[in-house]
């Protein structure tokens, strides 16, 4: 029989849920809210930019700040900061001052704020749950955050924004405030332990990029994740041109473009109850080698049929493995790295997760100016699926070796 994961952890998911739901409607309220101001495509993608560029600029930072302070605090204060940010744009929308630019510093001022409540989320967890518990728990907070973020964040949004602008902004606070209640009522100390004399920031941030590198299995799925973030964001790029309207190659409209993409979405939901059962049956090494496999195949079908029905079974499937692959590798990194560099050790791969993506969008559009939309399938699935291989080169006595050289936390009833 399962053992509880306790009041604890769950009062963390349901702030992370509320918290995800909040950036759900924002990131896909703001687009729209622009479309007020401006009819430049470019300002308008620049919104998506100005969400994840925090990720290059602030990543690493923020792993050291939530390996020196409580990490409930760091969660607490990154909500905080969300909320009143989004409060002085409602302010503004009110009194008619609005503009694109107000909704560029939103964007900016979120996105910095998200770096550190996602790293220091994932830092958390280990010490609210045991070892044993690291796949169901992360299990369940990719299932939240996918429901919030992909199936609820969207709609929710454009019912929002067509009922009030002034919806679509006090509805993120709210949650975002109510996200915070939820965590004050998880009780206990969650900043580690520190060395009597604490080196420089930058010699921390070197400490946790280090690890990472002369951890081979961590090292391993670092650049496993990174090759394939980069294939998957090149083919994201060009899927609306290979899909979208008569002259496409799949001829659809943007409702059944929506409904494609939702697909990818309730394959991440599914993925998230399967990633335990997967390891525990697989062994960790295989079930992450075989995740990445069926991702990349989703990636590489377009290539061969456009289907709809088979391209969309596929991206169901493909879905799914992302989802299994990440909560593994997340589950093993936490259970392989020491607690006082958790928060480090999550942002260095994120660092190179997040920041191959805008490179692999600019390849995918090189890619099909040259060679055409279905090249960019073709070659980016065959990239995608050659990640898999590297987790042949991890063996089950190594993840076992670095699991027992680690220090487990303590976890917290």
């Amino acid at each position: 029989m399962r053992t509880s994961l306790g009041g604890g952890y769950w009062r963390l998911w349901t702030s992370a849920a509320l918290s995800n739901l909040a950036d759900g409607i924002l990131k896909f309220a703001l687009p729209l809210l622009a479309i007020g101001y401006t009819r430049s495509p470019a300002l308008i993608a620049g919104l998506t930019l100005a969400f994840t560029l925090p990720w290059l600029l602030f990543a690493l930072p923020a792993g050291a700040i939530a390996d020196r302070a409580d990490r409930r605090s760091v969660m607490l204060l990154a909500n905080v900061a969300r909320a009143t940010l989004l409060a002085g744009l409602l302010v503004a929308v009110l009194l008619d001052a609005g503009s694109v630019w107000l909704l560029y510093v939103a964007a900016l001022g979120t996105g910095v704020a998200e770096t550190f409540y996602d790293t220091a989320s994932q830092a958390i967890v280990p010490q609210l749950v045991g070892r044993d518990q690291l796949p169901r728990a992360n299990g369940r907070l990719y299932a939240a955050e996918t429901t919030a973020l992909e199936l609820a964040g969207p709609p929710a949004a454009g019912l929002l924004v067509a009922a009030a602008a002034t919806l679509s902004l006090g509805t993120p606070i709210a949650l975002w405030a109510a996200a915070v209640a939820v965590l004050l009522l998880v009780r206990g100390s969650f900043t580690v332990r520190a060395p009597a004399r604490r080196p420089a920031l930058r010699a921390e941030i070197a400490e946790g990029l280090r690890f990472v590198w002369r951890t081979s299995i961590l090292r391993t799925f670092t650049v496993m994740t990174g090759v394939f973030n980069f294939a998957s964001s090149a083919t994201q790029a060009v899927l609306v041109l290979y899909a979208v309207g008569p002259a496409s190659a799949m001829g659809l409209s943007e409702a059944g473009y929506g409904w494609l993409l939702s697909l990818v979405a309730a394959g991440c939901l599914a993925g998230s109850f399967f990633a335990e059962p997967a390891e525990r049956l697989l062994g960790t090494a295989r079930a992450i080698g075989i995740a990445f496999f069926v991702g990349a195949a989703s990636l590489g079908v377009p290539a061969v049929t456009t289907n709809p029905v088979i391209i969309g079974a596929a991206f169901f499937a493909g879905g799914a493995g992302l989802v299994v692959a990440n909560v593994t590798t997340v589950s093993l990194r936490q259970r392989v790295t020491p607690d006082r560099l958790l928060g480090r050790t999550n942002s260095s791969h994120r660092l190179v997760a997040y920041g191959t993506k805008p490179l692999g969008a600019l390849a995918g559009g090189l890619l099909a100016e040259l060679f055409g939309l279905p090249a960019v399938f073709a070659v980016m699935g065959l990239l995608a699926a050659a990640t898999a291989f590297g987790a042949t080169k991890v063996r089950a006595s190594a993840v076992a070796e670095a699991e027992r050289a680690a220090v487990p936390a303590s976890p917290r009833p």
